[in-house]
């Protein structure tokens, strides 16, 4: 049987803080630089999932100078990220997935932009990408036609970017340990721990339930690529707890460590708890003005001449509406 001890999760794709944003401000500056040397960030994915360097592209404004666009900061990235992880569990939820699913694609989706800029590979295009390679490896197949035409998207773009998702971003590391199994196998211990289980078996389901809306919202943060799922799934059953207040918890925690194999403590164990609740909260949501304003640069960025061609376009309209004032106001 699978192990999280021994599995590539926690040997590879683990981390701490510290590397998390090195690794995110190396692809950042990447693409920053890949901006300054063609004028474009865009990399394109050819049919065999092979990638291409762009053409050098020159940026003229109305002084004949060069004018290349802005590169988004980190922190406009990864507000980014966190908008297209809402979407990955926005469709799964419209295809009816299960939460292993939407877990599954997340933490692919994450460890992508771990290798990559957002100005490199446009989410949309990584997000549906993982959510068919999630699909897949949990046994849950959909076919890229299915997948693309509910959300109104190229099929061929998912296929596309499978190569570079699976081999050149994840190294084939696919199995993922998501944290909602093991709420489900928690909420079971509980039964046995509170040795009442006819009384509190509904009380529980809610207390599960709860659990998995705290989870949802621990995945949209750094947790699941900082904290192994055992310690998600109790943070978040913690925080459910302190709403229902069903059990004593912090006796239930003593109670798992001391039937555990390997050396733990109690201190250590809440520290971690209260580190992923801490990015709970601090977790920032981006609003639709936020995203307008992101997704404009991080356009320019990929595709300046459309940039270039809604400037004209709207000086066009401006010129015309002016021309036709000056005529109405004409003696």
């Amino acid at each position: 049987m699978a192990d999280f001890q021994t599995s590539t999760h926690k040997a590879k794709w683990i981390f701490i803080p510290r590397d998390l944003s090195e690794k995110r401000g190396a692809a950042n500056f990447r693409a920053r630089k890949m901006l300054e040397q063609y004028g474009v960030t865009r990399l394109e994915v050819d049919v065999d999932g092979s990638i291409s360097f762009p053409e050098p592209v020159q940026y003229l404004n109305d002084s004949a100078e060069r004018h290349p666009p802005k590169p988004l900061s980190c922190e406009e990235e990864q507000l980014m990220r966190v908008f297209y992880e809402q979407k990955i569990q926005e469709v799964c939820g419209a295809f009816k997935f299960p939460h292993k699913i939407q877990g599954t694609a997340i933490i692919y989706f994450k460890r992508f932009y771990l290798q990559w800029s957002v100005m490199e590979h446009h989410p949309k295009n990584i997000m549906l990408t993982c959510i068919y390679s999630s699909c897949k490896v949990e046994e849950n197949h959909v076919s890229a036609e299915e997948l693309g035409k509910g959300i109104q998207q190229d099929h061929q773009m998912i296929l596309n970017n499978e190569i570079v998702v699976l081999q050149q971003s994840l190294g084939f590391d696919l199995i993922v340990y998501a944290p909602y199994r093991s709420i489900e196998g928690f909420i079971e211990d509980m039964e046995e721990f509170i040795q009442s289980r006819d009384t509190t078996q509904d009380r529980l389901k809610e207390l599960q339930e709860a659990a998995k809306f705290e989870v949802d919202k621990t995945m949209l943060t750094d947790a699941p690529l900082l904290f192994p799922p055992g310690q998600l799934a109790l943070s978040a059953l913690r925080r459910s707890n302190n709403v229902l207040k069903i059990i004593n918890f912090e006796r239930y925690l003593e109670s798992v460590l001391f039937r555990q194999p390997y050396t733990h403590n109690t201190s250590r164990l809440i520290e971690s708890l209260n580190s992923i609740d801490f990015l709970v909260e601090k977790l920032a949501i981006p609003t639709a003005k936020d995203m307008r304003h992101i997704d404009r640069k991080l356009r320019s960025c990929q595709d300046p001449s459309s940039q270039e061609d809604k400037k004209r376009e709207k000086k066009s309209k401006h010129k015309s509406k002016r021309t036709a004032s000056e005529m109405q106001a004409a003696p």
